[in-house]
């Protein structure tokens, strides 16, 4: 591991923190990731691991960060398309040269709740509760960068059946990372209550060829215990509830 690999969080906002974002850059790079490239062996041994335990997991293509930087609001990133059961041995682990950057978008309801699905048992993050999001894959890449605008739109569309040009979107982004993942948010606050919001989505799962979601939550507090949070969640509702928003 190189020296710069060692040092390649100095300068970041402090964990858990919230900080305003002002411009997004990151770069797919052709070729592998130098973490698969380094831990292939072990990536696959963990698989086999993986999907002894959870036989429905599914061994995709996704985008993995290499190189991230956040100075002055400015986040500029490299990645690669890699493996998802690379991504899942390097998450066991966090190690330097590797991030998890996604995009979420915070739905929010016309009487202030935000909307989060819990994930089905069979998925990746079995009974966490969370915005509805996704890790970028091949189908986020224009022009040889990232689409996280685009990204959020699909799978908030996937997972919802909400499209999130149905919604006004505060015009800041925001970001917050733990553990070395990193997430990228914005607002979008929608015409309708939690109520009609819940029903539209339940619908939406009912009909859904995609069976990754097993419930739907209108959250109304920043309380870490009232739901099986996702970690990542935590510094969005404390922020939001707390006035941030």
């Amino acid at each position: 591991m190189s020296i710069s690999e060692q040092n390649d969080m100095a300068g970041w906002p402090p964990e858990g923190t919230v900080f305003p974002v002002s411009s997004i850059d990151l770069a797919v790079l052709p070729g592998e990731h130098p973490f698969h490239l380094r831990e292939r062996e072990a990536a696959q041994e963990n698989w086999a691991r993986e999907i002894d335990a959870n036989p429905a997991l599914y061994d995709g293509r996704m985008v993995f960060q290499h190189r991230l930087s956040i100075v002055d609001g400015v986040v500029t990133g490299e990645s690669y398309v890699t493996s998802f059961s690379t991504f899942l041995w390097w998450r066991r682990q966090r190690q330097p040269g590797g991030f998890h950057l996604f995009g979420l978008a915070v739905v929010v309801s016309s009487d202030g709740a935000i909307i989060a699905i819990r994930m089905a048992p069979h998925t990746a993050n079995p009974g966490q509760v969370y915005c509805a999001a996704g890790s970028l894959d091949e189908n986020d890449i224009v022009d040889g960068h990232a689409d996280i605008a685009g990204n959020m739109r699909r799978e908030v569309l996937e997972e919802t059946g909400l499209d999130l040009n149905d919604a006004t979107a505060d015009p800041q982004y925001y970001a917050a990372h733990i553990s070395r993942s990193v997430t990228l948010f914005r607002v979008f606050r929608f015409p309708w209550t939690a109520e009609d919001m819940l029903r539209r989505i339940e619908a939406h799962v009912l009909i859904s060829e995609e069976d990754e979601v097993d419930g739907v939550v209108a959250i109304r507090s920043a309380d870490p215990a009232a739901q099986r949070y996702n970690v990542a969640m935590l510094p969005i509702l404390s922020w939001f509830f707390g006035g941030g928003r």
